[in-house]
């Protein structure tokens, strides 16, 4: 949760005050009449899922779910006929009810040398096993034969003090696959940062683990502050025939050059964001001219940033939206997907939402579905994690660009597959803008 600036204090409390009134919805059920319900596999109950991710191959139909707290660990689910999704396998870490904490928000997959590995963030405390790990990769090339699953080698540290809350494959310009680790906090004199990882050498046995460079948060007045990245997000631009990283963090989001990963370089960054103090997540439009943000507090919108005054050398840092979105104030979303002009939100209470960005400066709501119909509350409200908070409901969302499928992880009630009438699936060429997603060509 971030703290408003003073300035706005007296609105956030007038807020928080009305989203508790009689007026305020206390269950959301069901959706647009363009979003359609394939299936759904509940997973364990509130707060034991955390992202989500698919698989881009139609040859190869698997989704992957982390697993949290004392199930650590993650599932696969296999999505080859999506009304009919079903768990295909379940792995969990050894001793897994001693780990405290028990999170790492997502998994990603990556292929490289012809085989196929999903990387797991690990964040794990320091009164519990494996608080250095950040993150632990498996060989999956054998799928759908679950009996030939690996561990191909962990990644850890004794300066990754309790793990990377995300991981993000990335296939660089120059041929090799990186993987960038959102590493939650830093030791002491040690700044802030992301790490950088050539996963060819890592998987090879490297005795550095592969580390080739760190993307750090430049400096900001937040000294007392040890955390880091939230969410990054790499993509090449091919405008400027740039790699670039995309990071949400402690002063708010910002924008390297890692084309040389080994020195990245600061191009500009969105911070001195009014009642912002830390910046969730980012993504770049395909064409690196805008940022979709999310901050994950209570009545913070979807921020659309216009990335070009920064970029062009014209402004030190840019403050100020150019649009903003929310499918009801009384919420807010934790993270999205972007297939330029679509983006597609888990908005925890709100479920899955589908916005159209076309105009940055009008964002509008395409479709949506209710995956939670959870009870509205203003916060934990005893401290504990429970399934009646604003941090309820829809978690992450994946799409598979080849035919559309969409995926969707709820903290309360766990997978979910969707298709939108009109969206049978995304190529950037056909929208007018570059062919750049998240989605990689391995």
């Amino acid at each position: 949760m971030l703290k408003p600036s003073t300035s706005l204090a007296a609105l956030f409390l007038l807020l928080a005050g009305q989203a508790c009134s009689p007026a305020t919805p206390s269950r959301k059920t069901g959706g647009s009449p363009n979003v359609h319900k394939l299936s759904n596999i509940p997973l364990g109950g509130y707060f034991y899922v955390g992202g989500i991710e698919i698989e881009q191959e139609l040859s190869r139909p698997y989704v992957y779910v982390p697993r949290w707290r004392d199930k650590s660990g993650f599932v696969i689910i296999d999505v080859s006929d999506p009304a009919k999704a079903h768990l295909i396998y379940s792995w969990q870490i050894d001793r897994a009810a001693e780990h405290t904490i028990g999170r790492g928000e997502t998994g990603k997959y990556f292929k490289t040398g012809g085989r196929y590995y999903y990387a797991k963030a690990t964040v794990f405390g320091a009164d519990g096993p494996d608080h250095d790990l950040g993150a632990i990769v498996f060989d999956l090339t054998g799928l759908p034969d679950t009996s030939t699953i690996r561990e191909a080698g962990r990644i850890r540290a004794a300066d990754i003090p309790d793990g990377f809350i995300s991981v993000f494959p990335y296939k660089h310009s120059d041929g090799r696959v990186l993987l960038f680790g959102a590493q939650r906090t830093s030791p002491p004199g040690d700044p802030p940062h992301a790490k950088v990882y050539d996963m060819q050498k890592f998987l090879a046995g490297a005795r550095d683990q592969g580390l080739v460079g760190k993307v750090p948060i430049p400096e900001i007045p937040l000294k007392e502050v040890r955390s880091a990245y939230h969410d990054v997000y790499v993509a090449y631009d091919p405008g400027t025939k740039q790699d670039k990283f995309y990071g949400g963090g402690t002063g708010g989001f910002f924008i390297y050059d890692v084309t040389k990963p080994e020195s990245p370089r600061l191009l500009t960054s969105i911070t001195n964001i009014s009642g912002v103090q830390r910046g969730h997540t980012i993504i770049a439009s395909p064409d690196g001219k805008y940022a979709l943000t999310q901050m994950e507090y209570q009545f913070s919108p979807l921020m659309i940033f216009d990335l070009r005054p920064g970029l062009e050398g014209k402004v030190a840092t840019i403050s100020r939206p150019v649009g903003a979105w929310m499918a009801d104030w009384h919420d807010l979303s934790h993270n999205h997907e972007v297939r330029w002009p679509y983006v597609f939100a888990a908005a925890y209470e709100d479920g899955l939402q589908v916005i159209d960005v076309s105009d940055p400066a009008n964002p509008k709501t395409l479709g949506w579905y209710y995956t939670c119909e959870c009870e509205h509350q203003t916060g934990f409200s005893d401290g504990q994690l429970r399934g009646n908070s604003v941090h309820s409901g829809a978690m992450e969302v994946d799409v598979r660009n080849a035919d559309g499928l969409v995926v969707l992880s709820d903290l309360n009630t766990g997978f979910w597959a969707f298709r939108m009438d009109g969206f049978t699936g995304w190529n950037g060429g056909k929208f007018g803008v570059p062919d750049v997603s998240s989605v990689q060509r391995w």
